[in-house]
């Protein structure tokens, strides 16, 4: 990492004082052009891309899988020092891992490329983050992402209701149709050749000032063999399943809990990715319909048949929101 020798350290120091004010110019900082170490890049530096210099303040953290908290360090919250907004930098890092999705093993691995490519595509749409990219001195592809304000969806959902039934009877056909646009957002991606990559609840995110639900973090990929859009859709299933019983249903929880639900549960009847949860969530919630539980059953481990596109998974969702409508005793 080194200072830039095209923009002078007292200008950067002047953009700062008339941004934040004469006491807030840090004593030192670093003005960067160059992120490929991005552990070097620390508080109070100024990155200086693209002809735009934004003040880093912090790091963002990990929140999920019991990594709350765990630092990561290549993407960095920092202010544009051009009119004070928030943005979020995400910086290069070539991260590669295997999953396994129903016993067959997935190679996923980050694609800054990919990223820069879809936040290009989606700029009008209002289900995803926004922002630009720009190139930094040494090559690295740089994802300036404009800052969302507002909590994970997931966390907004299972704060809806008294209990589940209270919440399927009069939360959750607003939660399916914000769930299908969802979907239809993802259709979108897939519409255009693109896939997201990692779809999971904490990749959506709660927009209060525009009042929307927004996909973020693009930059994973997936090697696919028969079906390019599988992940994409498991991670769909997993949302899906989540929303509808108002958080996961854990197997653990039934067997110390519920014990005689937990009986009426095959090795069939839990999701495909994790043993751990419930899919058949009827067999739990008996008011929830056949044609919404059938979509939960794609995504168990007792699936014979899977969807092969999204388009598929939308025609089931429809029919489902009309028997839940029914059920609900309420309007489109």
């Amino acid at each position: 990492m080194q200072d830039t020798t095209t923009i002078a350290t007292e200008a950067v120091r002047e953009a700062i004082a008339e941004l934040a004010g004469a006491d807030r110019v840090p004593e030192k900082f670093n003005v960067v052009t160059d992120t490929s170490d991005f552990f070097r890049l620390e508080y109070n530096d100024v990155l200086a891309i693209a002809g735009s210099l934004y003040w880093i303040k912090r790091y963002e953290k990990e929140g999920r899988f019991g990594l709350d908290d765990e630092p990561k360090y290549w993407v960095r919250r920092a202010i544009d020092l051009a009119d004070g907004s928030t943005k979020i930098l995400k910086l290069v890092f070539h991260e590669q891992y295997q999953t396994k999705v129903g016993g067959v093993t997935i190679t996923r691995f980050r694609s800054p490329k990919k990223e820069a490519r879809i936040l290009d595509l989606v700029n009008s749409r209002r289900n995803f983050m926004h922002g630009r990219w720009a190139i930094d001195s040494a090559g690295n592809n740089i994802r300036i992402l404009d800052f969302i304000a507002g909590p994970r969806y997931d966390d907004v959902i299972v704060k809806y209701g008294r209990d589940h039934e209270d919440y399927f009877h009069n939360y959750f056909p607003r939660v399916l149709d914000e769930c299908i646009e969802m979907v239809e957002a993802i259709k979108f991606l897939h519409d255009h050749g693109e896939k997201h990559g990692d779809i999971r609840r904490d990749y959506i995110l709660y927009d209060r000032e525009r009042n929307v639900n927004r996909w973020i973090d693009f930059d994973y990929n997936y090697q696919h063999r028969e079906s390019m859009w599988g992940i994409d859709l498991q991670g769909l299933g997993n949302i899906i399943i989540f929303l509808t019983g108002r958080g996961d249903v854990l197997v653990p929880d039934l067997y110390h809990n519920q014990r005689e639900l937990f009986d009426s549960l095959w090795g069939e009847d839990l999701n495909i990715s994790y043993k751990n949860r419930a899919a058949n969530l009827q067999k739990i919630y008996p008011y929830i319909p056949d044609s919404l539980n059938r979509v939960l059953l794609h995504f168990s481990r007792g699936a014979k048949i899977f969807y092969e596109n999204v388009d598929q998974l939308l025609g089931e969702l429809a029919e489902a929101k009309t028997d839940v409508l029914a059920i609900t005793g309420r309007r489109s």
